[in-house]
């Protein structure tokens, strides 16, 4: 695969179906925000296209043009195809796991939270980036689809719960779609923390309708404290779906003139 600047894009159009909710609308994502890469298989007229962004990597085309070495760039991302790549994604690595996704829309009003004193709900501002950079390692999902913690704090679409000028909870903008958009959070566990989440999911989703767009959510079938906020939020289940995790890239097998003999 080969990496394609901005000016050498396809027509995107029959690559990526427009206005899909979940990580489906990473290619529109990137196009509006900028952040990101898009790879291809040749340069012109190409019969494979992946958008990456963050950790994620989203497939499509025709597999049969793939070698066994083109998937080597995606190495360690979670890469989302139709079912014609798993050959080829498991014939790159050296390990792949399949993990089950639930992917949900917003369809009903977010439960009542009770914020403790002297926490402030509030949308996130350029200023507030080294405070989520603060945050360390464990926040850089979050923040990955936006080029790290001053892209999100600067983009207009997270917000905090904060006490004393230290985030608790974040809820965000984790893709940017035309139609969805699907949101990440970030909080400490237990129940107050939980609370502070869905305060700051239900300012996010406010946010997002007033943009004339739908929130989405997706989570691991396993993450049950996710799916609970999900549903305390106002989320229900649209679909479930499989992606793909990539380890290593498999070694190339040697021939038999160079194999080592014992």
């Amino acid at each position: 695969m080969i990496e394609l600047p901005l000016s050498r894009l396809p027509a995107l159009t029959g690559w990526f179906p427009a206005g899909a909710p979940g990580i489906a609308a990473l290619a529109e994502h990137v196009v509006t925000t900028g952040h990101g890469r898009w790879w291809a298989d040749r340069a012109r007229s190409p019969r494979v296209l992946a958008v990456e962004c963050g950790d994620h990597v989203l497939l499509r085309g025709d597999p049969q043009a793939l070698g066994p070495a083109a998937l080597g760039v995606f190495t360690a991302r979670y890469v989302e195809a139709p079912a014609r790549f798993a050959p080829v994604v498991r014939t790159a690595f050296s390990r792949v796991e399949p993990r089950e996704r639930m992917l949900y829309v917003r369809q009903a009003p977010a439960l009542p939270s009770r914020l403790p004193r002297g926490v402030t709900v509030r949308r996130l501002t350029a200023e507030d980036a080294p405070a989520l950079a603060a945050l360390g390692p464990g926040a850089a999902p979050v923040h990955s689809t936006w080029g790290g913690p001053h892209g999100l704090a600067g983009s207009g679409a997270a917000w905090g719960a904060f006490h004393r000028g230290r985030p608790l909870a974040v809820a965000c903008t984790y893709v940017l779609g035309s139609r969805y958009e699907d949101i990440a959070v970030l909080a400490d566990p237990g129940e107050r923390r939980q609370r502070l989440a869905l305060a700051c999911l239900g300012a996010l989703c406010e946010d997002i309708a007033a943009r004339g767009h739908t929130p989405s959510w997706s989570c691991s079938r396993g993450d049950r404290p996710g799916r609970l906020l999900a549903w305390r939020a106002g989320f229900r289940l649209r679909r479930e779906y499989v992606r793909y995790a990539t380890g290593r890239v498999r070694a190339p097998e040697a021939s038999p003139s160079t194999r080592t003999r014992g």
